[in-house]
């Protein structure tokens, strides 16, 4: 049972990242010059926009309820990087709903800029999380996280300056789909320039992994790491194709899975733990000493069986309601 709840954990939150990361993504493409309409470009995500914030909420309803003691541990262990992240999703949905208000422009620039700031720390926030996750933490002998320094590492740095960049690629094959024909070309050749950016520092986060200690100490199933830059440069580079090829539904298929295949490999390569010991492996926290009871993730699963289908039918809905191009025709997906 706690190896559903797991999964189903990694599931909410990498469908988080795949929906949220548009939405960061778009916002940090509001600090180009010369990029989209800041109005046409958050009309576009407009009506996704609270509705893909919700994967977070009940990821995190998951992670107290089926997972407390990791939830302490992960929340006093990664402190600054998951605060970094709650800040910028807060920043971001302040941004989004107070831009439309004010009449003066460089009011209007004020909140655009909090979008952009936000965004960044959403997607360093949680690139931070994952990659601190893989490298493993230290841990005292009654289970406890010692000090922050695990965050502040050149791998946990470096992954979260890749997942700024595999956002900023999302969000824009995002737009691609979304705007109009003759706004979204545009979109298109400056999502294909940001591939080169994400490759390069996907490049140097799998660098710095396989020069750290840390991380060849914590996982437990090698091979899953190793696949890691291998899934995000092939998704990467089949977006690039697709995008030159017009098929944005293609495209963005890919940059999805870039953004999703993370959670699910991190979790498999430091499986059967949650947290893994940097300092003394025996004080590693597994996934089933880290779960609720089983009374309990019963009791769970009845309030969340009647939840879930309905969640993927609003998403199922949301989508299919503004399905299209914002100008009313519909892209080639294909």
């Amino acid at each position: 049972m706690e190896l559903a709840w797991y999964a189903l954990l990694g599931l909410f939150f990498a469908a988080y990242l795949v929906l949220g990361g548009y939405d960061y993504g778009v916002g940090l493409l509001l600090a180009r010059g010369g990029g989209p309409d800041h109005r046409a470009a958050l009309t576009a995500v407009g009506p996704f926009f609270l509705g893909n914030e919700v994967w977070l909420v009940a990821a995190v309803g998951i992670l107290f309820g089926a997972f407390p003691t990791l939830e302490g541990e992960l929340l006093s262990g990664f402190y600054p990087v998951v605060a970094a992240a709650l800040a910028g999703v807060v920043a971001v949905t302040v941004g989004v709903q107070l831009r439309s208000r004010p009449t003066d422009g460089r009011a209007r620039a004020a909140w655009d800029r909090v979008v952009v700031a936000g965004s960044l720390l959403a997607a360093l926030g949680w690139g931070g999380l994952l990659a601190g996750l893989l490298q493993g933490v230290p841990l005292t002998a009654a289970g406890h996280v010692a000090g922050l320094g695990h965050v502040a590492t050149p791998f946990v740095a470096a992954a979260g300056v890749a997942m700024v960049a595999l956002v900023a690629v999302h969000g824009a094959t995002f737009l691609t789909l979304r705007l109009p024909a003759a706004d979204a070309a545009p979109l298109a050749r400056t999502a294909r320039r940001l591939v080169a950016v994400a490759l390069a520092a996907v490049t140097l986060a799998t660098v710095a992994g396989g020069l750290s200690d840390r991380v060849r100490a914590a996982t437990q199933r090698p091979l899953f790491a190793a696949l890691l830059p291998f899934v995000l440069v092939t998704a990467l580079l089949v977006a690039r194709a697709a995008l030159a090829r017009r098929r944005p539904g293609v495209a963005f298929a890919a940059t999805s899975a870039a953004l999703a295949l993370p959670v699910a490999l991190v979790g498999a390569a430091l499986w059967p733990y949650a947290l893994v010991s940097t300092t003394d492996p025996a004080a590693s926290l597994t996934v089933t000493g880290g779960a609720a009871s089983g009374p309990t993730l019963a009791l769970l699963g009845w309030l969340t069986v009647p939840l879930l289908p309905a969640l993927l039918g609003f998403q199922a809905m949301c989508w299919w309601v503004f399905r299209g191009r914002t100008d009313g025709r519909a892209p080639v997906y294909w």
